[in-house]
């Protein structure tokens, strides 16, 4: 049973940083994505970022590209999500999701993922 487990949420100002991180990965994946999603009050849940683990490759939204890094340490089998200038629409439950690499899934869509966490509340204050 795979369990994803996020940490790293809190109370930001605006203008701020957070690192969220993501374990629990499967082992038994030979290859696999990690996407970071965020669900906002009254809004569907969106795509922020992810990252081939074997090939290194990101995809990020446009509204945090240039604010957030989306990177892994295999060595700890974990995955971190770093937010810079934090924004008050950044507010939202970030959730990280873990997929099996195929060549007709399309990682910005949630439905890609086959393994999520639990999520963490990230608020920013104006």
């Amino acid at each position: 049973q795979v369990q994803l487990v996020e940490s790293g949420g809190g109370l930001v100002q605006a203008g701020g940083s957070r690192r969220l991180t993501c374990s629990g990965f499967p082992r038994s994946f030979s290859g696999y994505v990690v996407g970071w999603f965020r669900q906002a009050p009254g809004k569907e849940r969106e795509f922020v970022a992810y990252i081939e683990w074997n090939g290194g490759s990101k995809s990020y939204q446009d509204s945090v590209t240039g604010r957030f890094t989306i990177s892994g340490d295999n060595a700890k089998n974990t995955g971190y999500l770093q937010m810079d200038t934090l924004k008050p629409e950044d507010t939202a439950v970030y959730y990280c999701a873990v997929g099996a690499t195929a060549y007709y899934r399309d990682f910005v869509r949630a439905e890609s993922y086959d393994y999520w966490g639990q999520g963490t509340q990230v608020t920013v204050s104006s």
